[in-house]
């Protein structure tokens, strides 16, 4: 089953152009939501997630509009693949069912991980310069021994 997913941000934004695409792209189902990116949990979402079987097809219309970041864009698509489970992205032409949309989310995952790394090395490198300026980390002391 071929299933499509469509977010907008604000209550201002329509839905319509993206609800065309997903209908135009064969989704049989649709599931769409008004909410921010940036929450983890939105409702249509999880319901959309949760319906998919082995075999089936998410599509989305955007790649922002299934996840804010890449690390949770990586999250989700890894997990769809591991059930057995397409993705194709409309606007950006990516289709994980064959060899090359496969390639491109192996490299996004790769990206995913060097910029975790990098923000570890620059976090114990800031901590590691403020101890050499003598400031001590956690939070103050409290007034009192109780």
């Amino acid at each position: 089953m071929i299933i499509g997913y469509a977010r907008v941000s604000t209550q201002d934004q329509n839905p319509q152009l993206q609800l065309d695409a997903l209908g135009v792209a064969g989704c049989e189902q649709v599931f769409h939501e008004k909410a921010t990116g940036k929450l983890r949990e939105r409702v249509e979402l999880t319901a959309c997630l949760r319906s998919m079987r082995k075999g089936d097809t998410l599509v989305v219309w955007k790649l922002d509009r299934l996840a804010r970041s890449l690390k949770d864009l990586v999250e989700i698509i890894h997990d769809l693949d591991k059930r057995e489970i397409g993705f194709r992205s409309l606007t950006e032409s990516i289709d994980t069912t064959s060899a090359g949309g496969r390639l491109v989310f192996h490299l996004f995952g790769a990206l995913a991980e060097f910029e975790h790394a990098l923000i570890q090395e620059r976090t114990k490198a800031g901590l590691a310069a403020a101890r050499a300026r003598g400031r001590k980390g956690g939070r103050k002391p409290s007034l009192s021994p109780t």
